[in-house]
């Protein structure tokens, strides 16, 4: 196995796994903060950093269907929520290519 590399963000806020503190996405890539995942209120972001993608699914989610990326931490492999590849529904279109990192996953530093 390889070396892995890992990407520090800068600025004062920063999200970071809760289990293993590396780096996952800017504070100020949040979208909204009106959003729940499958473990409580979740953030959507536009950008994250130190993942890995598992495979694309189709799921019923609260606003419909959608393809839909589960998303973990490149480190220690904690699932932290998941990418939206497609929306079906136009009035969801928005949420194309953005994540969502759960609030019970992820910790605010700053």
């Amino acid at each position: 196995m390889g070396l892995l590399f890992l990407q520090s963000l800068p600025g004062p806020k920063v999200f970071k796994c809760r289990c293993c503190k590396v780096d996952s996405a800017p504070h100020d890539a949040i979208v909204s903060k009106n959003f729940c995942g499958r473990y409580g209120p979740a953030y959507l972001i536009n950008r994250v950093v130190n993942i890995t993608m598992g495979p694309s699914e189709d799921r019923h989610l609260m606003t419909g269907w959608h393809t839909v990326n589960d998303i973990f931490c490149s480190c220690c492999q904690q699932l932290l929520g998941w990418k939206y590849e497609k929306a079906y529904d136009d009035s969801q279109k928005y949420k194309e290519g953005r994540f969502v990192l759960e609030k019970a996953r992820v910790m605010k530093i700053g």
